[in-house]
């Protein structure tokens, strides 16, 4: 419910009343759990990350072909991207912010390094067995990915208003994801082991 309320009203705007009535406790308990407001939305920003971040642990791609599983990687990040709205409208607000919320957080710092990894581990298997490029850095291709996701939902509005398309209607949402996994494909894989979707 916090993560609703900073969703929706940034930081600034979000009021702990309301947070407290939608979770049917105390500001006094809140303020004894998270110090103050800024407290509670570090709180909600790092539980935002670690839900992207449990589910893709979850995704099981060791046993994929490495473009199978940056296939699967890229998936999840555009669904999850889609049915996480609040997570996308929570990193604008903290990029807003300049990032200064998520300095003090250790906890996303560290999250954040694992799902690095996991990518590293992914493009060195596709080396090895001769399917990626050489030469890419695991945290740029972590970056094309998010970024190709988040526009999906940050810009879907103004997007459909200035084109007059829905951009989030489930078959524009299918080809946009469908080009968004054959961009980050084409970009990582060598051409003669990429064959399309």
């Amino acid at each position: 419910m916090a993560s609703q309320e900073f969703a929706l009203n940034g930081l600034s705007g979000a009021r702990i009343d309301e947070i407290a009535a939608k979770t049917r406790s105390s500001k006094r308990m809140i303020y004894y759990y998270f110090g103050d407001k800024d407290g509670l939305y570090l709180s909600a920003l790092e539980n935002a990350y670690r839900q992207v971040r449990e589910g893709e642990a979850k995704l099981d791609i060791a046993g994929l072909s490495p473009i199978e599983g940056l296939k699967r990687l890229v998936e999840f990040t555009f669904e999850h991207h889609h049915q996480h709205e609040d997570f996308i409208r929570m990193v604008m607000i903290e990029n807003i912010h300049h990032g200064q919320y998520l300095q003090r957080s250790s906890v996303v710092r560290d999250l954040n390094v694992t799902a690095i990894a996991r990518i590293g581990e992914l493009y060195e298997r596709g080396l090895n067995e001769g399917q990626f490029r050489p030469g890419l850095d695991p945290l740029e291709i972590h970056w094309q990915i998010s970024a190709l996701c988040f526009f999906n939902v940050s810009n879907r509005a103004t997007f459909s208003q200035l084109f007059a398309r829905d951009f989030g209607a489930p078959d524009m949402l299918v080809r946009l994801k469908q080009n968004t996994v054959e961009m980050v494909l084409r970009y990582v894989a060598k051409p003669e082991t990429f064959v399309g979707t």
